[in-house]
């Protein structure tokens, strides 16, 4: 009989993202559960499905029935940093709906959360680089939360 370590292995879940158009939107790489579920203040366990269309996406979760626009989801570091073409849709956005410059505030949680959960060098590294195209798109306030939490985990990283 193997021993147990109490150490609890990852679990593996499957995606509940689904393509319902034959041609995926240009911003459709950037639409994540972890993304939706702080979008909505909620936990990944919670989402039912979110179901990318053609020009929309469906999200559907405990109490959330919602769509939502392409240009409402942050680029994750997994994109890379070819995405600097689609700043005017996320800039046109957010002065339709909210008469300012910045990002929605839940963009500062995203990004805190994917620094915290960034676990080699080389993730880091691409979500850095990532935060450095997008700094102007964050409000001063939300940008030294971002940075004290890389301080953080930097200095976390060095002590280790």
């Amino acid at each position: 009989m193997p021993a147990t370590t109490g150490v609890k292995a990852p679990s593996i879940r499957s995606s509940k993202i689904t393509y319902k158009s034959p041609l995926l939107h240009p911003l459709g790489r950037f639409v994540t559960e972890e993304a939706v579920a702080i979008m909505f203040g909620i936990d990944i366990d919670q989402i039912k499905r979110i179901d990318c269309y053609s020009h929309v996406v469906y999200v559907h979760a405990n109490n959330v029935s919602r769509f939502v626009s392409y240009a409402d989801f942050p680029p994750p570091s997994s994109v890379g940093t070819q995405f600097s073409q689609v700043f005017w849709r996320w800039l046109r956005r957010w002065r339709k709906h909210s008469s300012s410059k910045h990002a929605p505030e839940w963009w500062q949680n995203f990004y805190i959360q994917q620094i915290e959960k960034s676990f080699t060098d080389d993730d880091f590294i691409e979500l850095r680089k990532v935060l450095t195209l997008i700094k102007s798109a964050l409000s001063d306030d939300a940008w030294q939360q971002i940075t004290q939490t890389i301080e953080n985990v930097n200095i976390f990283v060095k002590i280790s």
